[in-house]
């Protein structure tokens, strides 16, 4: 844990994710250097544990609506960038010398980009709900699909590989994949909702449970035999239909974190840093094909669908990367016997080099784009109508988000509607979501206090936010959620106005020294009268007074 807090901070000031650290800690922990990671049997609890939160949150963002609402673009750039890699990644490591299984084990393992990675790079952009980021949201969708199909042709043909398998084991392990598919979308279909929202009136327990629910699964499917990977991300496909799964990922990405750091200690402890060396050449070539070709196989692919190649250029270098699922797809493919160590260490050398470069590539891809628009001069854009239209998306998020559905917070929130505002609320509280949900009205489940839920939320688009939530409805956080969400808002470069609701012994000039540009009295400020204050202040920032 020293170790990972030491190389984790040099990381942070290397600008780099904590994966490459995490894998560098793994390095340093192995038999091969400190020889520290004794500990085999906790580490490896630990590391399948990370392993099923990571699938869980997989499961749970699947959410195969986003693609159609983005259009063919996502679909055709993402399915098109995975057959390019490939079947080319293919061809490369047969040139290399590989055997052809553990090409093919390469080859796709090279498909699978970061959504760790790249979710936060974007995020600390604010580019999430830009045209470009929104494209490589449905990239990442795209290779979850992917990602699932790899992991369940790879669990059937371990199985039928086995020396000891007949044709009995097979349809059994096919037939209680099935028998637990089923199970979930019948507790998808009555239970899940209802569960899930009694859960939530207490958010420590909706964490529990979920934490629960991805331990129980995948402890199932290494049972049955599909393997735990698989078992994870059932589970959380049972609750990603739910309203509050946003909600769930957001608590449970820090402990995934910590989860995968043993998963890279586990293949630290299994690499030889003298096979490493052996395999610099082969990583170097694929990195190079990886960081260049993936890329540019997403700019001539949008630029065909009409696209300008800057949009194409920023999409392209999100998949300039190899993820931590790629390290597990080659961990599995070890532990059935089909690729050896050495494999495995070419793709963790190949996951060190791309993800430290594409993480620069993606912070300074703008000023990276005039360096490469010369070099991109052969390709031709086909301007078409489709393109035109998802230009005009990125200005189609909310002008005002409310914090706190109550009633006060409701009728604030109606009240805008009503003046023309398309509004977006937001509360802890589940019934209130709904709710507002049943009133016509768009809203998601979240916590203030949790800066990885707001990172998600449209702040680009919104001209206001406003804070209607009293002290003691902070949650899991006991700090003032107004002040929280002030800070919050500030740290994140927010640049619209905030108001806040003062029901308590703060003082109203308290909180605009903190940063709130207009506090209302519940029991003195009608709701109306809100409306109309923001109106008019609005009104004067147009006219430019």
């Amino acid at each position: 844990m020293v170790l990972a807090a030491g190389v984790g901070f040099v990381g942070v000031l290397l600008k780099q994710p904590l994966i490459v650290s995490f894998i560098a800690v793994g390095l340093l922990t192995g038999p091969s250097m400190l020889d520290v990671a004794r500990s085999s049997e906790a580490i490896d609890l630990l590391a399948e544990l990370g392993i099923a939160v990571l699938l869980f949150l997989v499961g749970l963002k699947l959410d195969v609506k986003l693609v159609r609402s983005l259009g063919f673009v996502a679909l055709a750039t993402g399915l098109g960038q995975v057959l390019f890699t490939s079947i080319f990644g293919f061809l490369i490591c047969l040139a290399l010398g590989l055997d052809p299984v553990t090409a093919l084990y390469v080859s796709v393992a090279l498909t699978f980009s970061s959504t760790i990675i790249i979710v936060k790079l974007l995020s600390d952009k604010r580019e999430l709900e830009t045209l470009h980021g929104r494209i490589a949201l449905g990239f990442l969708i795209v290779q979850d699909i992917v990602v699932v199909l790899a992991m369940i042709a790879l669990s059937a043909f371990g199985v039928g590989t086995r020396t000891d398998a007949g044709v009995g084991d097979v349809l059994g392990v096919l037939g209680s994949g099935l028998a637990l598919l089923a199970f979930v979308i019948l507790f998808v279909r009555f239970g899940a909702n209802r569960l899930t929202e009694r859960l939530a009136r207490t958010p420590e327990l909706l964490i529990a449970f979920s934490l629960a629910l991805a331990a129980l699964f995948a402890a199932a499917g290494e049972s049955l035999g599909f393997g735990k990977e698989l078992g994870g991300l059932l589970a959380g496909v049972a609750l990603g239909s739910t309203p509050f799964r946003d909600a769930i990922a957001a608590r449970m990405a820090p402990l995934r974190d910590f989860l995968l750091l043993f998963f890279f200690i586990a293949l630290g402890a299994q690499l030889d840093l003298g096979g490493l060396g052996q395999s610099g050449w082969a990583a170097l070539v694929l990195s190079l094909f990886v960081l260049v070709g993936n890329p540019l196989i997403v700019v001539l692919i949008m630029a065909r669908m009409g696209y300008h190649i800057r949009t194409g250029f920023l999409a392209g270098l999100t998949v300039a990367q190899i993820s931590e699922f790629s390290l597990i797809f080659m961990a599995m493919g070890v532990s059935l016997g089909h690729v050896t160590g050495g494999s495995l260490g070419l793709v963790t050398l190949v996951g060190l080099i791309t993800i430290a470069a594409s993480t620069y590539m993606i912070t300074y891809s703008h000023r990276l784009y005039p360096l490469c628009e010369p070099l991109l001069r052969f390709v031709k854009v086909h301007r078409r109508g489709s393109a035109v239209h998802a230009e005009r998306v990125e200005g189609d998020g909310p002008d005002v988000i409310v914090f706190g559905l109550g009633r006060y917070g409701g009728a604030v929130g109606a009240g805008l509607e009503a003046a023309g505002r398309r509004v977006l609320g937001v509360d802890i509280n589940p019934r209130a979501v709904r709710n507002w949900r049943d009133r016509g009205h768009e809203g998601v489940f979240g916590d203030v206090a949790d800066p990885e839920f707001l990172a998600t939320l449209p702040l680009d688009s919104a001209e206001w936010v406003v804070a209607t939530i009293r002290p003691a409805e902070a949650g899991v956080s006991h700090a003032d959620p107004r002040l929280v969400l002030l800070h919050q808002l500030r740290a994140m470069g927010y640049s619209g106005r905030v108001a806040v609701t003062s029901t308590d012994q703060t003082p109203d000039e308290y909180m605009l020294e903190e940063g709130a540009d207009l506090v209302a009295t519940p029991f003195t400020d009608a709701a109306h009268h809100v409306v109309q204050r923001i109106e008019a202040m609005s009104k004067a920032d147009s006219s430019g007074d």
